[in-house]
């Protein structure tokens, strides 16, 4: 991996930093997943916000903070020994640099792909510690957070009285399923950026999530921000103890604009470090993506989006700027 120099950080995030506008507070629709008329609060939050909290969702704590611990050794260790891990390609370990366009942030990160074996020996003989442990305590978080997205897909295809229920979920559960999984680690921003940019330096720049749905815990430091559908940003209160859901671009096209992708951003924190795990549920390679015919109701006339494969709109996000709007290119023309 190689690290960006000081002088080369402070340049594009310098040149990539947009003032953030002004904060509203707002209630986040917190959800208890665990009752099952719980589906309309979900649709409701989709539709509003594309973004809640859930609680009472059963992931065990163990499982959390096993991870936890060890994504902090590493975090922690020498920049010389991290640096061991990389170069990104396309899974590893990143610092500064959010993909290959010339987007940064104050962040740095370990993304992993929840499908194919990955060599853990990297971060092992860094943490001093058996690989498989490691492989053990990230393959029990992402199986959590799968069955997790499957149990809210399935309850938002009941809200909307889809049917089959796992219209959504089946996606996530095939065997080809493109998901993802990442650590990202926002160490306490120097002095001198702050002193430059005030307290609203950027961790990680505004964009939403082109999968189907995005599943984040992080620890009890704030910095994340969504923005609400007139351009206001909110803050989130953090919140160890539960998860944050954003319906993702490849969920609102399914549900023809329906449920809202959100755009959100990590601000770096003075102070406090900001460490976040964020599951990714995305659908096979190979999945055409377009509105589902029972949500149209004039069939194809009514469709907002044009159909494409999953692999065709990665393929477009990964050309793209953070910030971009990666779904303008497959909206229809009216």
């Amino acid at each position: 991996m190689v690290v960006l120099s000081r002088q080369v950080v402070n340049e594009q995030l310098i040149k990539n930093y947009k003032s953030p506008s002004s904060f509203f507070p707002c209630n986040i629709p917190l959800i208890d997943i665990s009752k099952p008329e719980s589906k309309n609060q979900l649709v409701k939050a989709c539709e509003e916000f594309g973004f809640f909290k859930v609680v009472n969702h059963g992931v065990p704590m163990e499982f959390i903070t096993k991870l936890e611990l060890e994504a902090i050794k590493f975090f922690s260790s020498p920049m010389s020994q991290k640096e061991k891990t990389g170069p990104l390609d396309p899974f590893g370990y990143g610092n500064m640099k959010i993909g290959p366009n010339g987007d940064v942030g104050w962040v740095e990160y370990i993304l992993l792909s929840t499908n194919s074996e990955f060599n853990y020996q990297k971060f092992a003989s860094i943490l001093g510690v058996n690989p498989k442990d490691i492989r053990d305590a990230v393959n029990d978080y992402v199986l959590a957070m799968k069955k997790m997205a499957c149990e809210i897909l399935e309850m938002l295809a009941e809200g909307l009285k889809i049917h089959p229920k796992n219209v959504f979920s089946k996606l996530l559960m095939d065997e080809k399923s493109d998901s993802l999984f990442r650590l990202n680690h926002y160490p306490p921003c120097p002095d001198e950026f702050q002193e430059y940019n005030g307290r609203n330096l950027i961790g990680f720049g505004e964009h939403t999530d082109p999968q189907i749905i995005s599943l984040l815990r992080s620890n009890n430091t704030s910095g994340l921000q969504i923005s609400l559908v007139d351009g206001h940003w909110i803050s989130v209160p953090p919140d160890q103890n539960s998860f944050f859901i954003n319906v993702g671009d490849s969920l609102q096209v399914m549900t023809n604009g329906r449920f809202k992708s959100v755009k959100h951003r990590v601000l770096a924190n003075s102070v406090k470090s900001r460490l976040s795990m964020i599951y990714f549920g995305g659908p096979p390679l190979s999945e055409k993506i377009a509105p589902l015919s029972s949500l149209l109701i004039k069939g194809d006339q009514d469709s907002l989006y044009k159909e494409f494969t999953w692999f065709e709109y990665k393929n477009s996000a990964y050309k793209s700027r953070l910030a971009d709007n990666r779904l303008v290119l497959f909206e229809k023309v009216l």
